[in-house]
């Protein structure tokens, strides 16, 4: 057989196993994702959510998505008030893919009408804007993969209001990322072991006292903890989501240690092309203020940033840690979560590094730049 009629042939068999629409059933908001999803009322908005499992993805979709690292999230939004509401997806997520793109991924070379019937799909699922006065809408949001958890933005915009919810939603164990990650595990200190401060004084006494530097496991080398996150999980996570950090902990990561631990969550923001850019390693302490956490990180950026491989065994941080730390107090200025804003003494010092510690406080968003108070600590912004 000639090269060319090969060819041909392959063509005509990839153009045969065409895509089929799924059997009409009861659409995106049927029992088994009701049954499990998360739900939260507030200011007459309630939002119900699920993520999409590999089966569930195969029976709506007639697809699987796995490879394309899509993560289908169904949401459900009721609005019993007189106001038309909308579904803010870039608060969800800011790298979030329209129906069009996903189903690209799942087409047929030579298969036009199959691909178009696809799109159509897709597009009928995905979750349509706005949700009229007294109405409930439900549809899919196409989102980028977490493991085990994910925490869910749900931004539901009205006539000058905003209605944030932040959701923790289960991932089904066979629709986790792909990618090597490390196991996730969630510490805490028992109550007796946590000193709680209710003086700004006093906790910034307590904050300079915490250790300076992460060591790492079979090497010399130590690096500056450099940040304080103080606040609710939940409004540390969703300004962070809004900022384009997910979590994404790497065996590297957990060779680095803190209170005798390696780190309890690993951020990265997302980077182009999925390079990997400015991390966050972060430890809870046993210091809380008015009863809300306080976390002591290690912010830096990889040797070769954004342009770096994006995948390697060994991860080394640039040396200049102060412009990653500087990078994140900027991004969470724009996050709509950072309620204030301080700089303390304690962060390991060393070349290329003044040794100070940005503290930042969240609050449940939104919140404008104009809010963020900036303590009378060490005047760095002066400097």
């Amino acid at each position: 057989m000639s090269p060319w009629l090969s060819l041909v042939l392959v063509f005509a068999i990839a153009g045969c196993a065409t895509w089929r629409a799924p059997a009409e059933r009861e659409g995106p908001a049927d029992s088994a994702l009701r049954e499990r999803a998360v739900t939260a009322s507030s200011e007459g908005v309630r939002v119900s959510a699920a993520v999409l499992s590999d089966a569930d993805t195969r029976r709506m979709f007639g697809t699987d998505l796995t490879e394309a690292q899509v993560q289908p999230v169904w949401i459900e939004i009721q609005n019993t008030t007189s106001q038309p509401k909308w579904l803010l997806r870039s608060g969800t997520d800011p790298e979030y893919l329209s129906p069009h793109e996903v189903a690209w991924t799942a087409h047929t070379p030579l298969a036009g009408r199959a691909n178009a019937a696809m799109d159509r799909h897709f597009d009928k699922l995905g979750f349509k804007n706005p949700i009229a006065p007294g109405a409930t809408s439900a549809g899919i949001v196409f989102t980028n993969p977490e493991r085990r958890t994910k925490l869910l933005n749900v931004d539901v915009l009205g006539q000058k209001t905003l209605v944030p919810f932040t959701l923790f939603v289960p991932v089904p164990q066979e629709s986790a990322a792909a990618g090597a990650t490390a196991p996730e595990r969630w510490f805490r200190y028992p109550p007796s072991q946590v000193t709680d401060h209710r003086d700004l004084d006093a906790l910034r006494a307590a904050l300079e006292r915490l250790p300076c530097c992460a060591g790492t496991r079979g090497a010399a080398r130590t690096d500056p903890l450099n940040v304080v996150l103080i606040g609710e999980l939940a409004d540390i996570g969703s300004a962070m989501v809004r900022r384009n950090y997910r979590r994404d902990a790497r065996p590297a990561d957990m060779a680095n240690e803190v209170f005798g631990r390696g780190p309890d969550v690993v951020l990265r923001k997302q980077a182009q092309a999925r390079g990997p850019s400015t991390w966050i390693r972060a430890w809870l302490t046993p210091v809380s203020f008015e009863g809300r956490s306080v976390y002591l990180a290690q912010v830096a950026r990889p040797v070769g940033g954004r342009l770096a491989a994006i995948d390697g065994d060994e991860i080394l941080p640039h040396d200049d840690t102060d412009e990653a730390r500087n990078l994140l107090v900027q991004d969470m200025m724009y996050s709509g979560g950072l309620d204030k804003l301080g700089v303390i003494r304690g962060a390991g010092a060393r070349e290329q590094t003044d040794g100070l510690r940005a503290v930042m406080f969240f609050e449940t968003r939104p919140l404008s730049l104009a809010d963020v108070e900036i303590l009378d600590w060490v005047p760095y912004l002066a400097r």
